[in-house]
């Protein structure tokens, strides 16, 4: 199995039994009615796509023009044309129908002050987080998170890794995953310290525990599974970043770390520093990476470990243009995130799948330097398999659980169809998305949020930005 430290099989189909609730039928023919009044999650059952462009991203299936789906309790069945299936239909003319975008690094909690940051010199983007970050209540970490989730599920992000960066005590993990639960997206759930945490303080070690006991053995977070947002030498005491990592690994999670992110981190050598403690293997992520030595990238590569890469937050911030020809020449696993939308703005993958390719060619000085295809893999297979999810979602492979999307190609900003890869890559954007389904759940469809009130969910984040701004005055 692909699957990271601490996911399970049987914890990922625990998480699906663990959800659902309106019938499928309703969800298919969900319109702004549905969408208001189904606020709990759909239920899986049975139905076909019918007469799409697949894009299944699985090399040994390719594409299948005039293709089908089949998908049954959560599960992709087939693929392939003129399937004989039973169920529902869901008329997939007119669109590409695709794995979920996986996201493998976002800071959802900041998203409830979404394009804040550079505003001004006060509003720098880690000043703006210290101060907002101390001044945060665990109601406005639900609503901030819930708000990231319904954004992703509007783009079509059917996986998510939240790298929650600002728990405060155990009711701020509570209400983090409280939305997590309720949304019902798939992903990684990384415990992180507190804005302003001393670098000789651990995370709260004991609250690590708990929630991996009261959350996630106990099967109440879903299709999320935890991991640790910690800091490397550099960043922590080497002493604080053993006693982290112990814990981690002593739990069986996969670890997450933010290393060379800028130019004075790279001098730092922070991922050979990784590498010497033993740190790095397949359980890793290291987030940025945009400073590194050649001999840290073969590290890299050697190892296993993944490398998720930001480009609009990396440039916005100032960091420094992403080094993404030399990472993928390197055999680095690649993947790609939204990171924090007070820098973007947006938390669109299409753009960001799109600057991606720019970037990479830019770098060459090539037009060809590297397909559409290939960015578009770092957004689906290679990011499940960066989050250690790889045999369950990613493609669209029979036996994988059922993440999908279908983009509409008829739209005046898309039209008309060419080539399919290109157009996902370059004139595909969030608000083509038409259907989303998450385990078999569809939880966007005919261009309407099926399981979610989106406007309460914007309401309540606005009053909760509101009160934030005013307490942190």
């Amino acid at each position: 199995m692909e699957t990271s430290p601490g996911i399970s099989r049987r914890g990922v189909l625990g998480g699906a039994a663990a959800l659902g609730a309106v019938g499928l039928g309703d969800a298919l023919a969900a319109g702004p009615a549905a969408a208001s009044a189904h606020t709990d999650g759909g239920r899986r059952g049975e139905f076909v796509v019918r007469g799409a462009y697949v894009m299944s991203m699985d090399p040994a299936i390719g594409d299948v023009a005039d293709g089908d789906i089949h998908v049954r309790n959560g599960v992709v069945v087939a693929v392939g044309r003129k399937l004989r299936a039973r169920g529902p239909v869901i008329d997939g003319r007119g669109t590409i129908v695709m794995p979920g975008l996986v996201d493998t690094h976002w800071h959802m909690w900041t998203t409830l002050y979404r394009s804040l940051a550079s505003s001004s010199p006060a509003n720098a983007y880690f000043a703006l987080n210290l101060r907002n970050g101390a001044a945060l209540l665990p109601q406005d970490t639900y609503r901030g998170v819930r708000l990231a989730l319904a954004d992703a599920v509007a783009g079509g992000i059917t996986t998510v890794h939240d790298w929650s960066h600002n728990l405060r005590g155990p009711a701020y993990a509570d209400a983090n995953l409280r939305a997590h639960a309720q949304i019902g997206l798939r992903g990684r759930f990384s415990y992180g310290t507190p804005q302003g945490r001393p670098a000789d303080q651990t995370i709260d070690l004991a609250d690590l525990r708990r929630v991996h006991d009261e959350w996630f053995r106990a099967g109440r977070a879903g299709l999320m599974h935890l991991g640790l947002a910690g800091r490397p030498p550099g960043v922590a005491t080497d002493a604080v970043f053993r006693a982290e990592y112990d814990a981690a690994r002593a739990l069986d999670l996969p670890v997450s770390y933010h290393a060379n992110s800028n130019r004075q981190q790279g001098a730092l050598a922070m991922i050979r520093a990784l590498g010497d403690a033993g740190a790095l293997g397949p359980q890793t992520q290291i987030i940025h990476a945009l400073f590194t030595t050649q001999a840290e990238r073969d590290l890299l590569a050697a190892s296993g470990a993944s490398v998720s890469t930001s480009p609009w937050s990396e440039l916005l911030i100032g960091y420094g243009v992403p080094p993404l020809r030399q990472l993928l020449d390197a055999g680095v696993l690649l993947n790609l995130s939204v990171d924090t939308v007070p820098l973007t703005g947006t938390a669109d993958m299409f753009s960001i799948i799109r600057l991606a390719l720019a970037l990479h060619r830019g770098e060459s000085e090539s037009e060809f330097s590297v397909s559409a295809r290939r960015m578009i893999q770092a957004a689906t297979i290679d990011g499940a398999r960066g989050l250690g999810l790889g045999d369950v979602t990613g493609s669209l492979t029979p036996g994988k659980r059922a993440d999908l999307i279908l983009v509409r190609t008829d739209d005046v900003h898309i039209a008309p169809v060419t080539d399919p890869a290109n157009m996902i890559a370059t004139a595909a954007g969030a608000e083509h998305v038409d259907t989303v389904v998450v385990d078999g759940r569809i939880l966007k469809r005919n261009g309407r949020l099926t399981t979610i009130d989106a406007r309460q969910v914007v309401r309540e984040a606005q009053q909760a930005l509101d009160a934030l701004l005013q307490r942190a005055g």
